[in-house]
C-alpha cells in the first residue's frame, strides 16, 4: 500500500477515533473512495495497528487526570476498578446480545458470516451516524441549559458506570454509532460531570481495545493463506508508521474533544454527525 494512503487513514482514524464522530464511518468511506479492500488482511494488519496508535494517545493524554482522580489513593482506585469491570462486564453482554441477534436475523441461513460483514455498508452506517448525532445534540443542548457540573462535583455511581457500558456495548456492532459520543453523552445525561465522563469513556476504550486489537489479530490469523505470507510481512513496517501518525493525531483530537467539550460546544459535534449522515447516504447512492 503506498505509504500516502497509510498516513491517511492514520490521521483519519486517530482524528476521528478520538473524536464523537464514528472513527469506523470515516475510516470505511477513506478507504472505498481510495479505492481500498477492507476485508483484505492486510488493511486489517494496519486497523489493529492504528488501534493501538489511538490507545497509546489516549494513555498519554489522560494520564495525569487519571492519577489524579482514580489513582490518588487506594479507595479511589478500588472504586474505580469495580467501575471499570461493571461498565466493561456490561458492555460485553450488551455487544455479545446484539451480534446474536444479528447472527440469527440478518444472517440466517449463512454459517461463515460475521458481523464484520456489515462493516463496510454505507447504507446501515448513515443512519447509526445520524442516531449518534442526535444523542449529541440531546446532552449538549440540555447541557448549555443547566448549570455546568466540575469535575470534582459527587462522585460516579455504579449506576450511571453501567449506563456507559450499556451503551458501549450497543456501539460495538454498529458502526457509525459512535462509542465516544454514545457514552460521554449518556453520562451527561445520566448525571455524570462532562469532564468526569470524558475521562470514565477513554478509560473504558483502553480497556476495551486490546481484545478488539487482539480480535483482529485472529480474524487476520483465520484469513491469512500461505500465499499471502510475504504480502503480509511487506505491511508490517507500513502499519507501524501508520500507528505513530495515528498516535500523533490522536493527540491533537484529544485536545479538540476536551477543548469543544469544557467550552460548551459538544452539540457541535453532534451537528457535524448530522451531516456526515447525510454525506455517506449521498455516496451510497452514488454506488460506494
Amino acid at each position: 500500500m503506498p505509504l500516502l494512503k497509510v498516513i491517511v487513514l492514520a490521521i483519519v482514524q486517530g482524528l476521528a477515533e478520538l473524536l464523537p464522530v464514528s472513527s469506523s464511518a470515516h475510516v470505511i468511506v477513506a478507504e472505498k473512495l481510495m479505492g481500498l479492500d477492507p476485508s483484505d488482511p492486510a488493511m486489517t494488519l494496519l486497523l489493529v495497528m492504528l488501534h493501538t496508535g489511538t490507545m497509546f494517545a489516549v494513555i498519554v493524554y489522560f494520564w495525569r487526570q487519571w492519577n489524579d482522580t482514580f489513582f490518588k489513593n487506594t479507595a479511589a482506585f478500588k472504586k474505580f476498578a469495580v467501575l471499570v469491570i461493571l461498565a466493561t462486564a456490561l458492555t460485553l453482554i450488551v455487544g455479545e446480545l446484539i451480534i446474536k441477534i444479528i447472527e440469527r436475523t440478518v444472517f440466517a441461513g449463512l454459517p461463515k458470516a460475521q458481523i464484520e460483514d456489515l462493516f463496510g455498508h454505507l447504507e446501515i452506517i448513515a443512519p447509526a451516524l445520524a442516531a449518534a448525532g442526535v444523542l449529541i445534540l440531546i446532552a449538549g443542548i440540555l447541557e448549555r441549559r443547566k448549570p455546568a457540573l466540575s469535575a470534582d462535583t459527587g462522585e460516579m455511581n455504579a449506576k450511571q458506570a453501567g449506563i456507559i457500558g450499556a451503551i458501549q456495548g450497543v456501539c460495538l456492532p454498529l458502526r457509525g454509532f459512535s462509542r465516544s459520543g454514545a457514552t460521554i453523552s449518556v453520562g451527561m445525561l445520566a448525571g455524570v460531570a462532562k469532564v468526569r465522563a470524558e475521562s470514565f469513556s477513554f478509560a473504558l476504550a483502553v480497556v476495551l481495545t486490546p481484545a478488539v486489537v487482539v480480535r483482529e489479530l485472529l480474524r487476520l490469523i483465520h484469513a491469512e493463506q500461505a500465499q499471502q505470507a510475504s504480502h503480509l510481512a511487506a505491511a508490517i513496517l507500513p502499519s507501524v508508521l501508520g500507528a505513530v501518525f495515528a498516535f500523533l493525531a490522536g493527540l491533537l483530537a484529544l485536545r479538540w474533544l476536551s477543548r469543544w467539550l469544557e467550552g460548551g460546544r459538544w452539540y457541535l459535534f453532534g451537528i457535524y454527525c448530522l451531516v456526515a449522515a447525510a454525506t455517506v447516504a449521498a455516496l451510497h447512492t452514488m454506488g460506494y
